[in-house]
């Protein structure tokens, strides 16, 4: 009996987290550097430590599976797991659309924002083309 109740709670839980549907996901991946001054680059970095929760619920209101955040010095790279063929022009408008907060956010992230080399003027974020994979298969 008790084996039968703990199959029962797994597979509640299992539905719960899963909403009964799998969805498809693709890894998309952007670059843009910091203004290359060391104390807005600590301001940058502590506020990611402490990332407002109406950004957060923005993002999971816009469907973002997963944002990883990564750094060498000023350079910045951001890995995102959307669903396959997201719109992520929409997906960012929604996700500011959540709170004043989340647009606020992004306005005063953008301030300590720059471009890559390469980029067009007022251009930060740009999106990085795979070009190797290795896969153990």
């Amino acid at each position: 009996m008790m084996n039968r109740i703990v199959c029962l709670f797994l597979l509640a839980c299992a539905m719960a987290c899963s909403n009964g549907k799998s969805i498809k996901t693709e890894e998309k991946v952007f670059v843009v550097n910091i203004v290359p001054q060391e104390d807005k680059l600590q301001e940058y970095l502590r506020y990611h430590q402490h990332i407002w929760p109406e950004v957060e619920a923005g993002f999971k209101k816009a469907g973002y599976q997963q944002i990883t955040l990564y750094r060498y010095k000023y350079l910045l790279v951001m890995k995102i797991v959307v669903p396959v063929g997201a719109d992520l022009q929409q997906m960012g408008k929604t996700a500011e659309a959540y709170s004043p907060r989340c647009a606020e956010w992004n306005r005063l992230m953008g301030g300590y924002q720059v471009g890559v080399p390469g980029t067009a003027q007022g251009e930060t974020w740009v999106e990085a083309t795979p070009f190797y994979e290795f896969r153990k298969e």
